[in-house]
């Protein structure tokens, strides 16, 4: 199956490390852009994107998953299935659509009483 993975934060690791080790052929990461300035618009770390690096996968930074130019790119790589965790956008229904099977979300608390930036911290 060909999947694309979306997904920016260390959380999201171990979901990708998993897929690219399975029999599936994960064709690109969509990720975050990178900040710059002060405060929450300074760059972090994105290990998502040093994961995909890694392994020479092509790596996505849309400002908008929703924008029309992320549809295309994200239609033109034919996946089969998105693989959302720790991404930080919501899917429109086109997004969704640019996949054969649509997409899963991995979250790491109970939706949506738990959501938001901190949803392990919100559980416990």
């Amino acid at each position: 199956m060909r999947l694309v993975m979306m997904g920016t934060g260390p959380f999201a690791v171990p979901t990708f490390r998993a897929l690219l080790a399975s029999q599936h052929e994960v064709v690109a990461l969509f990720t975050r852009p990178p900040r710059t300035g002060a405060g929450k618009h300074r760059t972090a770390d994105n290990p998502m994107q040093a994961v995909a690096e890694e392994r020479g996968l092509p790596v996505y930074g849309p400002e908008s998953i929703k924008a029309p130019e992320a549809i295309a790119q994200l239609t033109a790589l034919a996946p089969d299935l998105l693989v959302v965790c720790d991404y930080g956008q919501i899917l429109s229904s086109a997004a969704l659509a640019a996949a054969r099977l649509g997409g899963i979300n991995l979250h790491g608390s109970l939706l949506p009483k738990y959501r938001g930036a901190a949803p392990i911290n919100w559980a416990l």
